[in-house]
């Protein structure tokens, strides 16, 4: 039997592992998420695994075997990464730049699997590392449609300064890949590498 762990207090993450009856606890990560930038893909994947890494270490050897997930998202446009915003200022001159063009989301997983037993030792750990990307095209917006949607506060926690799960959902023209990508969360991904490991992920209850 193991744990599931999630390395995050997004409730965004939350929320999908609800939604698949996935049952799990939540272990917020201390770490400093500095990494030094190379591609998006090793970005998203160091900032997933310095927080798994973190909540890994503070998970007792004892007792029962655990899955720990650590999972980071970020939006690219031309090459740029946008985090949160800073303002709403900030938040409009993001969505402005998005408009009518089409950009990256990256979420980055780092999975440890510690199977617990009498000989377990540190480096009887198993690590999965992956990243996810899904290109997101956003319909021409007036600045109405955007000062509008930035006053509602939802994007000022967002990468990027929107939700596609929230009212920003309309103005999405298309997507191509994993819309729980966008969210944040791979789920199918996540599902199928743990498979492939010998793990069911919804049949741990």
């Amino acid at each position: 039997m193991y744990r599931i762990i999630l390395a995050s207090e997004s409730p965004r993450r939350k929320e999908i592992l609800k939604q698949m009856n996935i049952p799990y606890e939540v272990m917020s990560s201390n770490a400093q998420e500095e990494v030094e930038y190379t591609t998006p893909s090793e970005t998203v994947e160091a900032l997933a695994t310095l927080k798994a890494k973190d909540v890994s270490s503070r998970i007792s050897r004892e007792g029962e075997s655990s899955i720990i997930i650590g999972a980071d998202t970020m939006v690219f446009h031309k090459g740029e990464a946008l985090g949160k915003p800073k303002d709403k200022e900030d938040a409009v001159q993001m969505l402005k730049s998005l408009s009518g063009d089409v950009h990256e989301v990256y979420t980055g997983v780092c999975i440890i699997i510690r199977r617990n037993n009498s000989d377990s030792c540190k480096d009887s750990d198993e690590t999965i590392t992956f990243s996810v990307c899904t290109r997101v095209e956003v319909q021409q917006l007036t600045i109405e449609q955007i000062e509008d949607y930035v006053d509602t506060g939802e994007p000022l926690d967002k990468a990027g300064s929107y939700a596609i799960q929230g009212e920003f959902g309309i103005y999405i023209k298309e997507i191509h890949g994993d819309y729980y990508n966008i969210v944040g969360f791979p789920i199918s991904k996540i599902h199928e590498r743990l498979l492939a490991h010998g793990i069911n992920i919804k049949k741990l209850k």
